[in-house]
């Protein structure tokens, strides 16, 4: 469910990785480090049977100039049983103007069953985004765009489609954000939220996740809170 890379503002304390699940065109700095928690439990649960939840400790560092990589560890956890998958992942930021406000970026996240093996599959994700920033004082927003793919082992659902990402500061620590992976399938949800800068280089996420097959039937309750914490060091 979650592209666990980082965590990313239009003006972030450091640079950080994603919105929620959509990477941005941000790259954790050389010398730098981001560690985060998301916490994702299903709101509303179901009439029937256990509330799933999700939890997913995630690391990422600066390598070289323009170059991040990190790994995840994201656990599923329904009716007693949890599945955890290992996603190692890389990222690199292939262009940026600044004055124009454009940055482009490509990067890949493995998906590697940690237990239940006979019953998960291996793949992973490739895709590539463009950013740009508006200029309108301290609150211009910027937004992403690109397309994005699965290889290896076949995913319940398209293999590919777009991934679009909005963020919009209404101050100078909170901004507005929202993000789309297109398409019904592990990836395919949309997460409008807030998203807040606090002391000492954290940042604070607070979002809501609309699968996108969510409403196709009353027994489809694909939807939860997403929050997460992250800091940036040292």
């Amino acid at each position: 469910m979650v592209l666990a890379l980082g965590a990313g503002v239009v003006e972030p304390v450091a640079a950080q990785s994603t919105i929620f699940n959509v990477p941005t065109t941000d790259i954790v700095a050389v010398g730098k480090g981001y560690f985060e928690f998301d916490y994702l439990p299903q709101v509303p649960g179901p009439d029937e049977g256990g509330r799933f939840q999700t939890y997913t400790p995630r690391i990422v560092f600066g390598v070289v100039p323009n170059l991040e990589a990190g790994v995840n560890v994201s656990n599923f956890h329904f009716n007693d049983e949890t599945f955890s998958l290992f996603q190692p992942n890389a990222k690199y930021k292939f262009y940026a103007d600044d004055p124009k406000g454009l940055a482009a970026a490509a990067g890949i996240v493995g998906y590697i069953p940690i237990n239940h093996r006979d019953d998960s599959a291996t793949f992973g994700l490739v895709y590539g985004n463009i950013s740009k920033k508006f200029k309108s004082g301290n609150f211009g927003p910027r937004i992403t765009f690109g397309p994005y793919g699965v290889v290896g082992d076949d995913i319940s659902g398209p293999n590919g489609g777009v991934l679009a990402g909005y963020e919009q500061p209404v101050s100078g620590k909170v901004s507005i954000v929202a993000d789309w992976f297109s398409g019904k399938n592990f990836f395919g949800f949309f997460t409008p939220g807030v998203s807040i800068v606090l002391p000492h280089n954290g940042l604070l996420n607070i979002g809501y996740s609309f699968g996108n097959d969510s409403f196709e039937d009353p027994g489809n309750d694909n939807r939860t809170l997403f929050v997460y914490y992250g800091v940036t060091f040292p």
